[in-house]
């Protein structure tokens, strides 16, 4: 079966044009304000997936708007694996919150079953350098932009979070994880991979020092509350309250936190790290000659 894939804002201006007909054919005979009326619904009705049908660039990305925190959620209906379109989806997302004067924190979430399973294995095995090399950097590009982003950060860790799903723990604020035997951790050795500097440089920066060794160079995987003493997590609550706490705390943060200064502190934070990491960033992606 083939198709026409149009966004919702093309399905509504084009009902919308046969359902103007109507009403100024039909309705306009009737009662003349209800011309008025229903054109002022339309022009709601397309500002508000003006709003949301942002996201709709790619299809596993839903955001909500709840109060001042944007919640941007993650679902492909699997293990909600990093590819370069769902990194630079979710690039653009973080970046139109940081633009817009009503949000003032964000929420990163998964599904139910996983926050983050790491990088497309299709790629990684693929066996092209190249194309992992522009893949890992664009992921280290995106954890980047989390860590300094100049508004709050939370994490509800639905579930499982290995790989580049707890690298992405590691650049945001506050972690919100489940209370259970949820797999979470750097595996890379296990699995013939080695982290690269700018992925070192963030798990050095926010990892227990107790754990550090053993969670990069031996490829430690914790339970939830395991993860919260390495430093991947910093709490743990049941698995249907994760997002509804993350939400709570992002409100928290918004409502008690000074914008201008929250951004200033991060700045001069983690500004050197930053900076380091995006060097590192660079540096791999002019090795493989992108």
């Amino acid at each position: 079966m083939s198709g026409i894939f149009r966004s919702p804002i093309a399905n509504l201006e084009i009902h919308g044009r046969g359902l103007n007909f109507l009403v100024n054919e039909v309705y306009s005979q009737i009662d003349p304000s209800l011309v008025e009326k229903f054109r002022l619904c339309f022009a709601g009705c397309k500002q508000t997936l003006l709003y949301y049908g942002r996201n709709m660039a790619h299809p596993s990305i839903t955001s909500e708007k709840i109060d001042n925190v944007l919640c941007i959620s993650v679902d492909d209906g699997k293990a909600n694996a990093f590819s370069i379109s769902l990194l630079e989806a979710l690039g653009e997302e973080l970046a139109k919150a940081e633009a817009d004067a009503d949000i003032r924190a964000v929420v990163l979430a998964g599904n139910t079953k996983v926050f983050v399973a790491g990088f497309d294995l299709d790629v990684i095995n693929s066996g092209d350098p190249v194309r992992v090399t522009e893949l890992v950097a664009a992921g280290g590009s995106f954890i980047r932009q989390v860590y300094g982003a100049s508004l709050p950060v939370v994490a509800a860790s639905t579930g499982h979070a290995v790989a580049a799903g707890a690298l992405l723990l590691l650049g945001c604020d506050y972690r919100v994880g489940v209370d259970g035997p949820v797999k979470i951790g750097l595996n890379e050795v296990a699995i013939a991979l080695t982290l690269p500097e700018w992925a070192l440089l963030l798990a050095k920066d926010r990892l227990s020092k107790r754990h550090l060794q053993v969670s990069v160079a031996n490829a430690k995987i914790f339970d939830g509350p395991g993860a919260v003493d390495a430093g991947f997590l910093d709490e743990v609550t049941e698995a249907d309250q994760v997002t509804a706490r993350a939400v709570e705390l992002a409100q928290g943060f918004a409502e008690q936190l000074d914008a201008r200064a929250y951004a200033s502190t991060v700045r001069a934070l983690r500004g050197d790290l930053l900076s380091q990491m995006e060097t590192a960033i660079v540096a791999d992606r002019a090795a493989a000659g992108l």
